[in-house]
């Protein structure tokens, strides 16, 4: 297993990503709050760069008792990663799309150490 230098914890925001290439490997590393995530950007639907696309909280539609639509809210707590070939979206968190569970992206483990983030590939 090996260790590739991502970045300085203070160079990536929250809600941001880095991207890093290890061969022909392309990982997208996210931060939310203090903690990261890491994900290859290859969407499980036809191979995007998902881990390019917005970076966005759930959209929920909001009903009525009869079922007609209020609007949309955004979920604070569940932040998504939308591909940006065909809207796939993906939780950072689990990598599970939100409607299909067995829909998920490929992650890898994250380490903070010094000041500083790496994933192991």
């Amino acid at each position: 297993m090996t260790e590739v230098f991502v970045a300085n914890v203070d160079e990536i925001a929250d809600r941001e990503r880095r991207v890093v290439a290890e061969g022909n490997l392309e990982i997208g590393v996210f931060r939310l709050g203090d903690e990261f995530f890491a994900w290859e950007s290859n969407c499980p639907h036809m191979g995007g760069p998902v881990c390019q696309g917005k970076v966005m909280n759930r959209v929920n539609e909001v009903l009525d008792d009869d079922k007609k639509s209020r609007g949309f809210e955004f979920v604070e707590a569940d932040v998504h990663i939308v591909c940006p070939w065909h809207g796939y979206e993906f939780n950072l968190r689990t990598g599970m799309h939100p409607g299909e569970p067995s829909t998920r992206l490929t992650g890898f483990e994250t380490v903070v150490r010094d000041g500083a983030v790496y994933v192991r590939v």
